[in-house]
């Protein structure tokens, strides 16, 4: 059986090599850098994962704070070590996944303040606030002390792909797909 998750550890926390126990204090699991969270004009996400926040490691959890400016989306994006469990702090947002079935399901929901959805481990997902005035604020909460984002939009079309197979796979022509790259340039 193969098991996928943070590894489990045997002290109650890990201390990072440049640090020695002696000289952890309270602030070392203190993370305050979500002090400063300004609205932005295009999406944003403000990741609290181990490699921000190393006091997270071995603890299994970590955060993310969504920033959604009015019509703005988290393009479709995976979490290959982690389930996402995102609430809905301000606004409304389209939310939704992809199951892995043959049909490629496709579970949507309109969200307000105060809603949880759950996005499962590895599936496709996006958020969308489709609202042409209001913005959206959520918090993300993820299984993993590193849960991991593929973008699929920069995956497919910000790297070396060749364009012939995109555009096979795709079923169009490369100029398209050219078209496509230049857009996330």
């Amino acid at each position: 059986m193969t098991k996928g998750g943070d590894p489990d550890i045997l002290t109650d926390f890990v201390i990072p090599p440049n640090l020695s126990a002696t000289n952890i204090t309270g602030s070392f699991f203190t993370y305050t850098a979500l002090r400063t969270l300004k609205g932005t004009p295009t999406f944003s996400v403000t990741k609290v994962s181990m490699a921000e926040f190393p006091a997270l490691n071995g603890q299994s959890v970590s955060y993310a704070v969504l920033q959604y400016p009015a019509g703005t989306a988290n393009p479709p994006h995976v979490h290959p070590r982690s389930a996402e469990l995102l609430l809905l702090l301000d606004g409304t947002l389209e939310v939704g996944f992809v199951d892995s079935t043959a049909n490629n399901k496709l579970y949507t929901q309109t969200l307000e303040a105060g809603d949880i959805f759950v996005f499962p481990k590895g599936l496709v997902h996006f958020q969308y606030n489709s609202d042409a005035k209001e913005t959206a604020l959520a918090l993300s909460a993820f299984g993993s002390a590193n849960a991991g984002t593929s973008s699929l939009p920069k995956a497919l079309f910000a790297t070396d792909i060749d364009d012939e197979v995109l555009a096979i796979s795709f079923k169009t022509d490369v100029a398209t797909i050219q078209k496509l790259k230049a857009g996330l340039a």
